[in-house]
């Protein structure tokens, strides 16, 4: 009699680490399922659609070269550093990247204000402003907003230093 005990226990014990079992093997695909169907969801929207695949306007398709435009050579007189009597000048040359020829009909017309951002600005800096490499950058990113303000709803890809002289 003392069998039919141990028995029992060991049946019980055998139940319960069946269900354990199963649950954890049903966790398992569960998980794998799950990062499997989050994969394909992934690669699904991170793959790039082929370039010739007949959507769209071809018209559109075809790029359009960049067009660059001259503005004015500029000598501007720049503001006296403090403590300094002798007046330094910039010597400027610079051209404007667009788009196409459609945005350089648009500024052409818009160019006198262009000048006068540009002259207005130039005016306030000093010599130490232009100092180095980021003294142009700066500069050149300065530029390039007030441009973009001028000739809105237009817009310039870039402004390109052709000549800085700083005397």
């Amino acid at each position: 009699m003392a069998k039919k005990p141990k028995k029992a226990p060991e049946a019980e014990g055998e139940e319960g680490e069946a269900p354990a079992g199963s649950k954890k093997k049903l966790i398992m695909i569960a998980v794998a399922g799950l990062l499997l169907a989050g994969g394909g969801g992934g690669y699904f929207l991170m793959k790039k659609k082929p370039a010739g695949d007949g959507h769209g306007d071809p018209a559109a398709m075809v790029k359009m070269p960049v067009v660059f435009l001259d503005v004015r050579e500029m000598l501007v007189n720049l503001s006296a550093e403090p403590g300094q009597d002798k007046s330094k000048y910039a010597k400027l040359k610079i051209a404007l990247e667009l788009k196409d020829a459609k945005v350089e009909s648009e500024v052409k017309p818009l160019m006198p204000r262009i000048e006068d951002t540009f002259q207005v600005y130039l005016r306030e800096l000093r010599a130490s402003d232009l100092a180095g490499s980021i003294g142009i950058y700066r500069l050149r990113e300065e530029l390039l907003r007030r441009v973009n303000v001028a000739i809105h709803p237009a817009r310039a890809e870039a402004v390109l230093f052709k000549e800085v002289i700083v005397q």
